[in-house]
């Protein structure tokens, strides 16, 4: 792994690659909040504004990026508010010193107000539509959220990595071990369909302005239960957490069939996105961005809360699913 993968990425090298596509900074740079990949919003000459992705080498092929642009072209054709990359010289992937690179339009806005239901049926309409789109054929090339992917992989990876401590280990593997044969339950026992999706849709991914929302960052698109779009824009006691499900799909079920049984896929994929999440800061920690960011990752602390999350989400599993 590239402890420094960004090492060679500095102001010159973001103005020299987008010159290189026509696109002509006047030197005024802003990096936006992005861990994964490097994003930069870029001041053109004409006084106008592009926002540049560099992505993080050696994370997706250059065939599962292209993919991920396709899907967002898509959706954009189809007059659906995702902001789509630029097609600059017949392309939208783009390579200089090393990096491969997108440009994107600006889009401002503000997070959404997700307590008010007017919104969530809005949003639900739209991810409706993106599902609609999602359903009609496979990524080929993407990978999908499933046990393995998001559940064993990082298991595995995470007990040979060394970051756990040792009196914590025995103790670490056998609650995972618990969740995940939860997850697979719930999954067996559930009827649901795999669809492309944003994949990672919550709040931060969303912009709002007065004429709505529009969805960012399909750069974790693959495939899933169209339920995962869904159950991260919900917060609050489950009493709260259905009703906000309810605005949702009673716009979402204006433009998509939605399977109800996927409401039990709630927690386990709750229980996924937490594991994977300590996968994910382990597997980034060479990277100099993320002890800045994240200096409790792997104390001994950070491990039993895990361990306590991680039975709670167990039980959270057993428990009815959310209803809407």
């Amino acid at each position: 792994m590239d402890s420094k993968p960004y090492e060679g990425l500095t102001p010159d090298a973001v103005l020299d690659a987008l010159e290189s596509i026509g696109l002509r900074g006047d030197g005024r740079l802003l990096a936006l909040n992005s861990y994964e990949n490097r994003v930069y919003q870029v001041s053109l000459e004409d006084n106008s504004y592009v926002v540049a992705k560099f992505y993080r080498p050696n994370r997706w092929s250059e065939a599962q990026i292209l993919e991920d642009h396709a899907f967002s072209l898509e959706l954009f054709e189809r007059e659906i508010p995702v902001v789509a990359p630029l097609v600059l010289k017949n392309k939208t992937l783009h390579e200089f010193s090393g990096f491969r690179f997108a440009a994107f339009p600006r889009r401002g806005g503000r997070p959404p107000e997700l307590e008010d239901g007017k919104v969530l049926e809005w949003i639900g309409r739209f991810l409706g539509r993106i599902h609609a789109v999602g359903a009609t054929r496979p990524f080929k090339e993407r990978p999908a959220l499933d046990v393995d992917t998001f559940g064993n992989d990082p298991r595995d990876w995470l007990l040979e990595s060394g970051l756990l401590p040792e009196d914590l280990k025995e103790t670490w593997v056998s609650t995972v071990d618990l969740a995940l044969d939860g997850v697979d339950t719930c999954f067996e026992r559930t009827e649901h369909r795999m669809i492309r999706l944003h994949g990672d849709c919550h709040a931060g991914n969303i912009l709002w302005t007065p004429e709505g929302p529009h969805f960012v960052d399909l750069d974790d698109a693959r495939m899933g239960p169209a339920v995962q779009d869904l159950w991260m824009l919900l917060a609050g006691d489950s009493e709260t957490a259905a009703k906000q499900m309810k605005f949702l799909l009673d716009g979402y079920e204006q433009f998509h069939a939605f399977r109800r049984e996927e409401l039990s896929l709630i927690e386990p994929l709750r229980t996924l996105r937490l594991l994977h999440y300590s996968y994910w800061l382990a597997r980034r920690w060479e990277d100099p961005a993320f002890p800045a960011a994240f200096p409790w990752f792997g104390t001994q602390r950070y491990w039993q809360d895990r361990i306590l999350e991680l039975r709670e989400q167990t039980s959270a599993m057993e428990e009815p699913p959310l209803s809407a």
